[in-house]
């Protein structure tokens, strides 16, 4: 039984002679050969005792042998005023302190998140049309201005706290009699209190007038409305005087709102210059409003007549341009309110298209109260050579404002409404996250005997008409509604407003309460917050309360986060503009790529072509 196994053993011992020799020679790593040639050689020097490698683990002995081979291989190739050099830059490079390694974090993020596809029309970026110039206009401003010096218009701009970014800004206008407008509009500004511009105004609207793209940012109830309502009731009127718009001809015009209530706003608004100017014996301006919820028919009486200037939101225009019932063909003038709101709401592919429909050059305006690094960015590939204008930080929160932020619990906060409406006389608007909310709201207060009314995107146009009309008109007290009231309407009498609960996002919180304190007039802001408000908001809002030097409630105080030591750094967050976190820990951010991540096995194989997969 034991003769195969003395066979094997005989096959195994069975090698060749030159096999036995070697296996008697230890090992050598190749690393190891290297050092010896080296040494050989005599081109260097053992830089390490045997002894010091005694009592390191093996890992630790590896590294080492690494490094020194690095430096050997160096000083054998290398001068050593170059080596010097080398390792100069290596210990600064460890020098980087942490905020350098946050702030590269942050830009490789933004590059990462950053838009690469420009906000052009399709056949604009198809064909590769750019615009190098901006459109050229008539209006000039005054000589004895254009004859000051730059250094002038820079102290005005330092007064009005106005900051401007681009080539050859125009200079800032002080007065509306400088800006060339007409007898009959200073007239309707006079009766309705207007007397100065403001500072948005001072260099926004002569930016306008003389025909440059524009970004302006500045806090909510500034009256940017006028910086783009005035200049286009300006080039309506003098193309209508030097050629009059015939039958389908026309919008010259167009702005486009997020929400129908402000599209109906600014409507409103334009038609109120325009009655001026035709009492005055001017040429008659004729306004379409075209938004959702409303009859199109009207919308199509003024087209058929010959339209100067158009307002529409995103929805409705798309499916009139679709239908061929309106054209962008004459079309010089674009204005986007809310901008970023309306790119972050989804509606970007939406203004992409638009954009297409155009056919020449456009005059680009886009208007925020909170526009973030990210979107300027990205809106910046839309316009030519664009003047960016910034009253204050984009997304800050009115100096006029007087924000109270109360804890209260979940269960109190309807009966606590009542006493919070005692704060102040009315007119009070009161704003909540969800429908069902300012409904049960609603109830309440007209069972309490409170003269209210309530809007939401679950109600039909004509109740939203009729709500917001009698609350503007003060035949009611309190206005209940979601975030469609939150974004550039204007209730000029409003002394108070109430957050029923904290938005998720610090910008709705920002457009909330800009609906008082409008105009230079003061205003008071009462937030509700609780545990279920998240934290990442709550430190957003703590920040934003800093900066506008208002009393943060101590339970606010105590919340503190990891990036707060980076708050220093600039205007917080660059995706979202909040101020409580970086974009290393944007919870927006995140919530928009999971999105994307959850998307990405959902492709319809049936619109792309067979190479795609």
């Amino acid at each position: 039984m034991s003769s195969p196994r003395v066979k094997r053993y005989r096959r195994d011992s069975q090698k060749s002679e030159d096999e036995e020799d070697n296996s008697f020679v230890p090992y050598v790593s190749v690393k190891e050969r290297k050092k010896q040639q080296l040494l050989k050689l005599g081109r260097i020097v053992q830089l390490t005792a045997e002894a010091s490698t005694v009592g390191k683990s093996s890992s630790e002995n590896e590294h080492e042998e690494e490094s020194t081979e690095e430096s050997w291989g160096r000083k054998f190739n290398i001068s050593l005023l170059d080596q010097h050099t080398e390792l100069k830059k290596i210990a600064e490079a460890k020098k980087i302190s942490a905020v350098e390694k946050q702030l590269k974090e942050e830009e490789k993020i933004l590059e990462s998140v950053a838009e690469k596809k420009a906000l052009m029309g399709v056949a604009e970026l198809a064909k590769g049309i750019q615009y190098e110039d901006p459109i050229k206009t008539s209006w000039t401003p005054p000589r004895y201005i254009l004859s000051k010096p730059e250094s002038r218009h820079e102290k005005i701009r330092e007064k009005l706290r106005i900051l401007t970014e681009g080539e050859n800004v125009p200079p800032p206008l002080r007065t509306f009699r400088e800006m060339k407008l007409p007898k009959a509009v200073l007239a309707a500004l006079a009766k309705r209190n207007i007397k100065k511009p403001s500072p948005i105004q001072v260099q926004g609207i002569p930016a306008v007038l003389a025909g440059r793209d524009l970004i302006g940012i500045a806090f909510t109830g500034s009256g940017k409305t006028l910086v783009f309502v005035l200049p286009i009731i300006m080039f309506c009127l003098e193309q209508e005087l030097r050629l009059p718009f015939i039958k389908r001809e026309g919008p010259y015009g167009l702005i486009i709102c997020p929400s129908r209530e402000l599209a109906k706003q600014t409507h409103d608004i334009i038609q109120y210059y325009c009655r001026h100017l035709q009492e005055a014996g001017m040429p008659e301006i004729r306004t379409v409003l075209a938004i959702g919820g409303v009859p199109v028919n009207d919308a199509i009486a003024i087209i058929q007549q010959g339209a100067h200037i158009m307002v529409a939101t995103p929805g409705r225009l798309m499916d009139m341009l679709d239908k061929k019932l309106v054209t962008l063909d004459v079309c010089r003038y674009l204005c986007m309110d809310e901008a970023d709101r309306m790119i972050d709401m989804g509606f970007e592919e939406d203004v992409r298209t638009i954009f297409s429909y155009f056919k020449g050059q456009r005059q680009t305006l886009l208007f925020s109260a909170t526009m973030p690094k990210k979107i300027q960015n990205f809106a910046k590939s839309a316009l030519v050579k664009p003047v960016t204008i910034n009253v204050g930080r984009a997304g800050a929160a009115s100096m006029n404002v007087t924000q109270d932020v109360e804890y209260v619990k979940q269960e109190a906060k309807v009966v606590y409404l009542l006493e919070c409406l005692q704060k102040t006389p009315p007119p009070v608007l009161i704003f909540a996250e969800k429908k069902q909310d300012v409904d049960a709201i609603h109830e309440y207060l007209l069972l309490k005997g409170v003269e209210a009314v309530a809007i939401h995107g679950g109600k039909d146009q004509e109740e939203r008409y009729r709500s917001v009309e009698s609350f503007r008109n003060q035949e009611k007290d309190v206005l209940v509604a979601t975030d469609v009231a939150s974004k550039g309407l204007d209730f000029p009498d409003v002394q108070h407003v109430i957050n029923y609960d904290m938005p998720d996002d610090i910008e709705n919180y920002v457009h909330r309460i800009g609906r008082t304190g409008r105009s230079g007039s003061k205003g008071l802001a009462t937030t509700f917050i609780n545990k279920a408000t998240e934290q990442f908001v709550l430190l957003d809002l703590k920040h934003l309360l800093i900066e506008a030097q208002q009393k943060v409630p101590p339970f606010l105080g105590e919340l503190c986060s990891e990036t707060e030591k980076y708050a220093d750094l600039g205007d917080g967050c660059s995706y979202c503009g909040g101020l409580g976190h970086r974009i290393t820990e944007c919870p927006k951010l995140e919530a928009v790529q999971s999105k994307q991540a959850s998307n990405i096995g959902r492709r319809d194989y049936l619109s792309n072509t067979a190479a795609d997969y």
